[in-house]
């Protein structure tokens, strides 16, 4: 007989995830998943279309606390829950109904990078490595034993979503490889000690805004964790936002010359033009050349070339 699951799902990991149940075997007899919100940027592959495909039934609730979602989610009768990127906490309530556990796949490599938006977390703090993790669910976040885990490299110039896209196939990988485990009950549960790892917040979008005064690294790490999809990290000049949505840092010895002969002149930390090329000096003296900058205004970012940067700075310093 199939193993029957409930299946919270949300975003790539959402879709992935829910494809290797399904590729499984698993009798996947109910889906909760989130409506899209308008006010946000929907750039991530839809679970819900997968479901409608799939003819399976769906529900989006707006609080998985509900007494209503709990008496679907016992009427499913599941042997199994999972959570593949499903935005919400689950009560412990939900989790019990599972018969023979309920597990979570998480964007890190557990104990390191609880909690929310791990990529970006680990692209900011100048991470090497991260992953993706399956493993129990309990009442606090990210805390349960640890069933299969998957490492990723993060390259020096990787963006957060560029991480993210290894990630949500090393989530796929590893649910794949550890599935007909799970299902036989001969998964391994390993411990997964908190002491060792680490706990992370949400962010928003204010959280892009650069310090120039910090070193170019620092900068160049925040620049690659927020950029687009994301809202990018951004700057204010003159009542205007600009955003570097692509950059490089400028390494030791291979310094464009144009950006070496306007550091000579002792320019303070900052977004500057030089030879018609942009560039963002940093606190440590050192420089990020930008290679997209964008203004944006009510919401909407459009490019701005090095020359229509100096003119709205230029403006604006008149002003």
């Amino acid at each position: 007989m199939k193993p029957r699951a409930v299946v919270f799902a949300y975003h790539n990991v959402g879709v992935r995830c829910l494809q290797v149940l399904l590729a499984g075997g698993v009798d996947v007899a109910l889906v909760v998943t989130h409506e899209d919100s308008p006010t946000e940027n929907i750039w991530f592959g839809s679970v819900k279309s997968v479901v409608e495909e799939h003819g399976i039934d769906v529900v989006t609730p707006a609080d998985p606390k509900g007494a209503e979602l709990r008496s679907a989610v016992s009427a499913a009768r599941p042997d199994f829950i999972f959570s593949f990127y499903y935005r919400h906490m689950l009560p412990t309530d939900v989790l019990a109904l599972a018969a023979r556990g309920a597990y979570n796949m998480h964007g890190s490599l557990l104990p390191k990078y609880r909690g929310r938006v791990p990529t970006n977390w680990a692209v900011l703090n100048g991470e090497t490595e991260t992953g993706a993790t399956l493993h129990e669910m309990a009442a606090k976040p990210d805390a349960g034993a640890i069933v299969a885990q998957t490492p990723v490299p993060i390259l020096p110039d990787d963006t957060a979503a560029q991480v993210f896209d290894k990630v949500t196939v090393a989530a796929e990988q590893t649910l794949w490889r550890v599935l007909p485990a799970l299902v036989a009950g001969e998964a391994p549960h390993l411990p997964n000690d908190l002491s060792q790892g680490s706990y992370f917040g949400g962010r928003k979008p204010e959280d892009g805004r650069i310090d120039f005064g910090q070193s170019a690294q620092q900068v160049y790490n925040l620049i690659r964790a927020v950029a687009p999809p994301y809202p990018g990290a951004f700057t204010d000049i003159g009542g205007e936002r600009f955003v570097i949505a692509r950059a490089r840092l400028a390494r030791p010895g291979a310094m464009p010359a144009a950006l070496s002969g306007a550091l000579s002149g002792r320019l303070p930390p900052g977004i500057h033009v030089s030879d018609n090329a942009l560039f963002a000096l940093c606190g440590d003296g050192r420089a990020i050349a930008i290679h997209e900058l964008r203004r944006e205004r009510d919401g909407v970012q459009t490019v701005v070339s090095p020359a229509a940067f100096a003119e709205l700075t230029s403006s604006a310093s008149r002003q």
